[in-house]
């Protein structure tokens, strides 16, 4: 399922992310890598996620976490 579909004090492990190239090496670099558990911290309704990755909290957009595929933890 997709990131964005995740509610707010779930873990998840990412799975695949479904982007070019560019954009995919740039998330693995922030530590979205698969298998990596991460846990949402907030989900806001215009799409903006928070999300905890190896002790860091990251700020995702939307779009960018209907790209991101997880599995429940």
């Amino acid at each position: 399922m997709p990131l964005s579909m995740v509610n707010a004090g779930q873990e998840v492990i990412l799975k695949k992310i479904n982007w070019g190239p560019k954009m995919k090496k740039r998330l693995q670099d922030m530590g979205l890598t698969p298998g990596v558990k991460l846990s949402v911290i907030s989900s806001n309704t215009n799409g903006a996620f928070i999300i905890n990755v190896r002790g860091s909290r990251l700020v995702l957009g939307g779009v960018v976490t209907q790209q991101i595929l997880v599995d429940v933890a």
